[in-house]
């Protein structure tokens, strides 16, 4: 009955049109710069994208103003003798329109008419293949994400998901969660969510407020040498800049939480972003009957400042508290199973940096330096009685900190562009963790670790450009090394890297990939220690991924594009657990802390498979995406050998979306999504049933030499979304519905091993006591509606 009612509600605020009159269009103000001198490119063509004849052309200074556009998402398509023509990135056409700043390349080929074509499909030199750009469209309407890039980038292929999960784990291409990183105007994050996983990622919603992002280019491939430590994604966001002329201010109240943005201006050289939340999820938590309910508070803020034509220095700060307790009032077997394990979590995040950029001509150099900082508390009582510290089966108190410095120089140098770069990093952990512990008996393990590791790293790469446009190549190489146990030799962490494309005419083009990429142990593996107090796995070494790709473009217009890719990863050198011979690799899509075991460096792995997309869009009208990646994801102890499936082999992933823009600023999108079923142990019955063990962890134990041998059944879900603007003078007001799981599907899984908490053999000795058990069914999903409210002014 509440769903019912909220999406009345809902409804009835889409349908209501203010009493106020509404504004045909905008004026946009502009500037086209030169990409080396910084100065403007005078008399360039602006055009919008799918409008003839709507645009203007830039004065002597480079400045532009198109008077009236009409609101909505668009592109601008600049061209200017002299220069490589360029299409700009999404911008949000309102009263909240910032200054748009436009970059022109130098190409001394153009002497002719430029004409330039927009593409759905956006490749670099680089990175010719697994690439692509999300823009303010996708972000802004993707169906059932609700603005969160974590689940955005569902709809792209390679990215696998979690069905009726309440977890953003970032799973691409048969990789594991741990294996991806995050880069933000080029500093690293570590981590995109709340509540993430200590030693993974993931995380119920993300940390990123999606109204501070130009837009992000998603690499599943063919890593830029400038950013290391990815083996399976890089998630690099390109955040907006503040607006010079006007300060603009934009509030959302969601289901599940209300925000307050805002992009203006201290001085003329000056401008800011910022960003604050506060949800209230746990509310929603409640009502749909969840025994967690979790909390969160973020902020973001971005400070630029151009103290010349020639010099920039940017500030950057993201932070977020998390607060998860338990939802003991919640009654019946399901519950009872969610609280018998899982902890309260207290958790405190926060990346600082800035970034200083110098354009000389045809070089640019860049120095980043930021510090990163998590603080993660975990606390677990059996049976959640907190009265007596005896039942204390777990207390965690763990702090990650990273200092990094990094120095680029990019050279512009004709069809040539170089770049080289070092960086260098401090890392400090500290983990203070009580556990009660099974292995062959019940103990308390109580430890305490202090880790303080150097890293650093180099890196070249050389990018070349025929011409004619149509042969690109790249080639690069880096190397990592850290002071810990034998990684400081940095002839071992070489990592070469070669990307080829070619274009056969304009709708047809073909590119390859071949690399090397080394990945550090998480924090928590490389600082655990035995109970002698010594370092456990200091024989570690760097996690390698080789990694290829190859894949082909067809543009039949520049509307339409179809794209297929092949891929292979071959793992080496992946840390196994010593205690249930599980790689690290196939853990970390659960709460908590992953890699605080004893390990060793002797597992391997592959995946490897097919992709395929089809991408249909007509600006202000409509926008198709399907994809289909089939694939599979092994992994083995040994050379020696057989492998298995992993964690995340899924088998195939299929989405299919699109969103249509209707009369009257209306617009409607859908999504289905199709997954095959991930595999999974049964549980040792035997093992869950004592008492000691069971008590210990609140939770049944896999039977891992039978690991991974059963498998779920597929799922589907349909996701639906619709979307109302109306746009005035000096506001814009946004009204949207966003309906998860539609159709109600439910996942059926195995059925749960539980503890009646009634002991079998009472008179037994203690280690031989059990516990009567019983099973609980496991099926899950509901419709999840969200009902948001965004003004703009």
């Amino acid at each position: 009955m509440r769903k019912i009612v909220f999406v009345l509600l809902g409804c009835i605020l889409i349908v209501i049109a203010p009493a106020f009159s509404q504004t045909q269009g905008y004026a946009v103000r502009g500037k086209v710069i030169d990409r080396l001198t910084r100065q403007g490119v005078p008399y360039a063509n602006v055009m919008i994208e799918g409008k003839a004849g709507v645009g203007a052309a830039t004065d002597s200074t480079g400045v532009f103003l198109i008077p009236k556009v009409a609101p909505g998402i668009c592109r601008l398509i600049v061209s200017c003798l002299g220069y490589k023509g360029t299409v700009s990135s999404e911008y949000m056409i309102s009263a909240g329109t910032p200054l748009i700043e436009i970059e022109l390349a130098e190409d001394n080929n153009a002497l002719d008419e430029v004409t330039v074509t927009p593409s759905v499909f956006r490749r670099t030199t680089e990175s010719p293949v697994s690439l692509r750009v999300i823009g303010l469209q996708d972000m802004e309407k993707n169906p059932g994400s609700n603005r969160d890039v974590s689940r955005i980038v569902r709809s792209y292929p390679g990215v696998s998901f979690s069905p009726i999960g309440y977890r953003n784990d970032l799973i691409v291409r048969g990789g594991g969660p741990a294996e991806n990183r995050f880069y933000m105007d080029g500093i690293e994050i570590p981590n995109i969510n709340h509540f993430s996983t200590q030693g993974a990622s993931g995380g119920p919603v993300s940390i990123v407020n999606a109204d501070l992002i130009r837009e992000i280019n998603f690499y599943t491939g063919a890593f830029p040498a400038n950013r290391s430590g990815a083996l399976s994604a890089v998630l690099d966001f390109s955040l907006r800049d503040g607006d010079p002329d006007k300060q603009t201010f934009k509030g959302t109240l969601g289901a599940s939480e209300i925000s307050l943005s805002g992009s203006g201006h201290f001085n003329k050289r000056t401008t800011y972003l910022f960003s604050i939340r506060q949800s209230y999820l746990q509310l929603l938590f409640k009502m749909l009957g969840l025994p967690f309910l979790p909390n969160y508070i973020d902020g973001q803020m971005k400070i630029k400042s151009r103290l010349s034509d020639s010099d920039e220095l940017t500030f950057l700060a993201l932070a977020g508290i998390d607060k998860m307790k338990l939802n003991t009032d919640e009654k019946g077997e399901d519950a009872e199973y969610l609280l018998s394990y899982l902890p309260q979590i207290n958790q405190e995040t926060f990346t600082v940096g800035a970034s200083y950029r110098h354009y000389a001509g045809h070089h640019t150099q860049s120095i980043y330096l930021s510090h990163n900082y998590l603080n993660n508390r975990n606390v677990k009582y059996r049976n959640n009685d907190e009265s007596s510290e005896d039942n204390l089966t777990l207390r965690l108190r763990s702090v990650e900190q990273k200092t990094s410095l990094r120095a680029e120089n990019r050279s512009y140098l004709n069809q040539w562009t170089l770049r080289e770069g070092v960086e260098a990093s401090y890392s400090q952990y500290t983990n203070r963790t009580l556990q009660r512990l099974y292995q062959a008996q019940a103990e308390v393990s109580d430890y305490k670790t202090d880790l303080g590791i150097w890293s650093w790293g180099l890196f070249v790469s050389a990018d070349y450009t025929s011409p004619d446009k149509r042969f690109t190549s790249s080639i690069g190489v880096r190397s990592d090394a850290s002071d810990y146990g034998t990684m400081s030799r940095m002839w071992k962490q070489i990592s070469p890297r070669l990307s080829l494309g070619y274009a056969f005419n304009e709708q047809w083009s073909v590119g390859g990939n071949i690399g090397i990429y080394y990945q550090l142990p998480p924090y928590t593996a490389l600082g655990f220690k035995d109970e002698s107090g010594k370092l456990t796995n200091r024989e570690l070494d760097y996690t390698r991924a080789t990694s290829g790709s190859i894949g082909m473009d067809w543009h039949p217009d520049s509307r339409l594009a179809f794209s297929i890719e092949g891929f292979y990863k071959q793992y080496g050198n992946i840390p196994l657990s010593l205690a249930d011979h599980i790689p690290l690799a196939c853990k970390g899509n659960d709460y908590g802390v992953s890699g605080n075991e004893a390990l060793v460096s002797s597992a391997q792995g592959q995946s490897y498979g097919i992709e395929l997309l089809a991408r249909w869009q007509v600006p202000e009208k409509i926008s198709l995406t399907g994809s289909l990646t089939v694939f599979r994801s092994e992994y083995r102890n040994s050379k020696a050998g057989s492998y298995i499936p992993s964690a995340w082999d899924n088998r195939f992933i299929l989405n299919m979306s699109g969103t249509w823009e209707l009369p009257r600023r209306w617009s409607i999108g859908g999504k289905l999504s199709y997954i095959g079923g991930t595999p999974y142990t049964p549980y040792d019955i035997e093992k869950s049933s004592l008492v000691e063990a069971w008590d210990a962890q609140g939770r049944p134990y896999h039977d891992y030499t039978l690991y991974n041998t059963e498998r779920l059944g597929n799922f589907a879900q349909v996701d639906v979304r619709v979307d109302k603007n109306y746009y005035f003078r000096h506001w814009r007001l946004g009204v949207y519905i966003d309906l998860q799981n539609v159709t109600g599907s439910r996942l059926k899984q195995p059925d749960v091993l539980m503890s009646t908490g009634e002991i079998d053999n009472p008179s037994a000795p203690l280690a031989e006591q059990r516990y009567k058990m019983k099973y609980l069914k496991q099926e899950s999903g509901t419709l999840i509606p969200t009902l948001g409210i965004t003004v703009e002014f």
